[in-house]
C-alpha cells in the first residue's frame, strides 16, 4: 500500500505555491496560471493559515459580484484545512477527499509544511498501483498452468 512519502519522493516539482493572506485574489489566479496548478497555499508570516483554489474563485469570487484585482485572499480563502503526514495511505487521501469534497492535501508534519498532493497524483499513484498488482497476479496465474 502506497503511502502519501512514495508520491511526495515520485512529484517532479517540490514547489510549494503561496500567497500572502493580504494578496489580491488576482495574484493568487496568475500564480495558479503560470504553474498551471488549481490551489495556492495563504500564509501570514510564513505560517500555512489557509488555501485557495479554483472553486473558492468561482464560488466566493464573480458568482458573489467581488472583483479579483480588489478582493483579499483572507476574505475568500479556505481557513480550515484537512492535511495529511507523510504515513498517510493513498486510500485514506482518497476517502478524505470524497468526504470533504476536496481536490488537494497539504502535507504536514510537526506544523511543518511537506507539501501538496492532488486528487490527480493520489489517483495516478493508486492506478499504477493496481497495473502492478494485476500484472503480479496475471504473471502467478499464467505460471501455475491454470488455464481459463
Amino acid at each position: 500500500m502506497s503511502t502519501v512519502r512514495n508520491l511526495l519522493d515520485a512529484k517532479p516539482s517540490a514547489s510549494n505555491y503561496s500567497v500572502e493572506s493580504s494578496d489580491t485574489v488576482l495574484n493568487a489566479v496568475k500564480m495558479m496560471v503560470d504553474a498551471r496548478i488549481g490551489a495556492v497555499l495563504v500564509t501570514e508570516g510564513g505560517k500555512v493559515v489557509g488555501i485557495y483554489t479554483e472553486r473558492d474563485y468561482l464560488r466566493k469570487g464573480e458568482n458573489e459580484g467581488r472583483v479579483a484585482k480588489d478582493t483579499k485572499i483572507k476574505d475568500v480563502m479556505v481557513s480550515k484545512m484537512i492535511t495529511v503526514t507523510k504515513d498517510t495511505s493513498l486510500e485514506q487521501c482518497m476517502a478524505l477527499m470524497r468526504q470533504y469534497g476536496i481536490r488537494h492535501l497539504p502535507v504536514v508534519e510537526k506544523d511543518q509544511l511537506l507539501g501538496v498532493i492532488s486528487m490527480r497524483d493520489v489517483i495516478s499513484a493508486v492506478l499504477d498501483d493496481k497495473d502492478i498488482e494485476i500484472r503480479g497476479l496475471e504473471n502467478y496465474i499464467m505460471g501455475s498452468g491454470f488455464q481459463s
